[in-house]
């Protein structure tokens, strides 16, 4: 039975970071190019809507990742914690630091960046708010390519 708890967790848990990763792939590599190529044809509110829907799935996707990894970080190598001289321990670090990276340049961009961009009159404040929000998501489509790099070495270290 516990093998079978831990697989359903670890398997939201991917499914949850496909979704956020995968979902900052596709605005930065479908979306966004469409949207600016459609420009004279409403591509701005196409995007303002797909940025409102894929919001809060993405802060879904957060609060499950951090639950299932709590969860499988106790579950998997309760003997580890703690232990600063396991490679498997400094991997996970490595991996942390990222992912708490990721989920304050979600928010960051969320709660407070947007709402600046909605505040500032069009000109060049704006445009380099705009430029600001979209270099934060090109960071953390990064930073999470990474994390599921660091991802497969913590597997393979017996993770």
């Amino acid at each position: 039975m516990r093998s079978l708890i831990l697989i359903a967790n670890y398997w939201v848990h991917l499914l949850a970071a496909v979704v956020w990763i995968g979902g900052i792939m596709f605005i930065l590599f479908i979306a966004l190019p469409v949207s600016a190529s459609k420009a004279q044809m409403g591509g701005k509110e196409v995007m303002g809507e797909i940025a409102n829907r894929f919001g809060p799935l993405a802060n879904w996707c957060i609060y499950i990742l951090v639950v299932t990894g709590i969860f499988m970080i106790w579950s998997i190598r309760p003997m580890h914690v703690g232990d600063t001289v396991s490679t498997w321990n400094w991997v996970l670090v490595s991996k942390m630091l990222p992912v708490t990276i990721m989920v304050a340049i979600h928010f960051f961009r969320g709660l407070v960046l947007s709402r600046m961009i909605e505040r500032t009159q069009p000109g060049t404040e704006k445009a380099r708010l705009q430029k600001l929000s979209l270099n934060l998501v090109k960071v953390n489509l990064s930073l999470g390519v990474l994390v599921l790099l660091l991802s497969a070495v913590l597997s393979i270290q017996g993770g």
